[in-house]
């Protein structure tokens, strides 16, 4: 049997997703951006998506940016906001995607101040950290909806009305939770939310950037007026065509199998002598579970996996390869030897409960099988 728990680095294509996006690969393959019949088909269908991923979120049309990805959004966001502001302190906390992180790297390099703020041993920021770390020289708080490692689901609502307050501007990476966790940029008072198509069953190199009505954020590449002149570059509407229908095809009650089916992995896996949970037990994203299993690296439990047909991950896919301990495992407490010794299951609405029953079932296996071995 071969098992995919890797949904948190990406997923598989969805079938109805691939076919609404195979006829703008040939028979419908027009530049938007022409006037004649060919573009305005294709341009047609990029108004039509521009719409389900706004309506997904309670946005307007005209606030969606389409992107390369949540990469690229999470530049564009801040960057883009930096820029257009020219100076000012920007508060993250240690948590963040790399994408975010390095980006704030990046500009404290160009006279930024940068707050990283901590986060609990659940991996919660702390509105009492925010509202401390505020300044009149804020002009952005940026902070994740869902922690792509352990989970954890940010109270962003409560974050982005203190940085309100304080006359800053809120940003949120929504890239792990969109369509898993309800959003709506009007009620949650968001200026900035980043988007993903590949971790919802869409294809890679597709994103978007909701930016509201009003802000002004500074494009980072130089062309066309494309994407209302905030992202230059012919649009990729097959890949903006098959995000747009994976939204439409995510459904609640997904999000409710998903959740049954975690926390069974997690009941299960607890039962193993000296594993550790990581991450917020009640505030966590359906499909995620994060654990450390004492006395074994996390690296020889996803290689005894891979060689029985499953996939899970040491961390995030970004930094998979890097043998560092985790940057978030670190930041919620965890010592090196926890660290090292973690894996993160992320699950899919394709997941089974048969393929579920193998996973608890070999994890269990392996472990044993590795501790015996660290013992002779």
């Amino acid at each position: 049997m071969k098992a995919y728990f890797d949904h948190g680095a990406t997923t598989p294509v969805d079938p109805l997703v691939l076919k609404a996006m195979k006829p703008y690969f040939s028979l419908k393959f027009g530049n938007a951006s022409s006037i004649h019949e060919f573009g305005r088909e294709t341009h047609e269908a990029l108004d039509q998506a521009r719409k389900v991923i706004a309506d997904s979120i309670g946005a307007e049309p005209s606030e969606i940016i389409f992107t390369s990805g949540g990469t690229e959004s999470n530049n564009l966001a801040i960057k883009g906001l930096a820029q257009a502001k020219g100076s000012g302190h920007i508060i993250t906390s240690k948590i963040e995607h790399h994408a975010v992180l390095m980006t704030c790297k990046y500009l404290e390099k160009q006279g930024f101040k940068v707050t990283y703020l901590p986060v609990d041993n659940e991996g919660f920021v702390n509105a009492s950290d925010l509202k401390k770390a505020m300044t009149k020289n804020t002009i952005l708080v940026t902070v994740m909806h869902a922690n792509n490692e352990i989970g954890t689901v940010e109270p962003i609502d409560e974050l982005a009305r203190i940085a309100h307050e304080g006359g800053a501007l809120f940003h949120t990476d929504a890239v792990q939770s969109f369509t898993k966790i309800p959003i709506n940029v009007k009620e949650m008072n968001l200026d900035l939310v980043s988007l993903s198509a590949h971790k919802i069953h869409g294809p890679k190199g597709v994103g978007a950037l909701y930016v509201r009505k009003g802000l002004r954020i500074q494009k980072q590449l130089e062309g066309g007026v494309h994407e209302f002149n905030l992202r230059a570059g012919t649009e990729n509407i097959p890949g903006i065509v098959g995000f747009a229908k994976a939204v439409k095809l995510a459904k609640p009650e997904h999000v409710v199998y998903m959740t049954e089916l975690r926390d069974k992995i997690i009941n299960e896996l607890l039962k193993i002598p000296g594993t550790r949970f990581n991450g917020a037990k009640k505030k966590r994203l359906c499909n995620n579970i994060n654990i450390s299993l004492m006395g074994v690296e996390g690296e020889s439990i996803l290689l005894g996996l891979d060689a029985l047909g499953i996939a899970v991950s040491t961390g995030s896919a970004c930094s998979s390869k890097n043998l560092k301990a985790s940057h978030v495992l670190t930041a919620i407490g965890s010592k090196p030897e926890e660290s090292h010794g973690s894996i993160r299951i992320t699950l899919g609405r394709e997941n089974t409960r048969e393929e579920v029953d193998y996973l608890i079932k070999n994890i269990v296996k392996t472990v044993k099988r590795f501790k015996e071995m660290n013992s002779l």
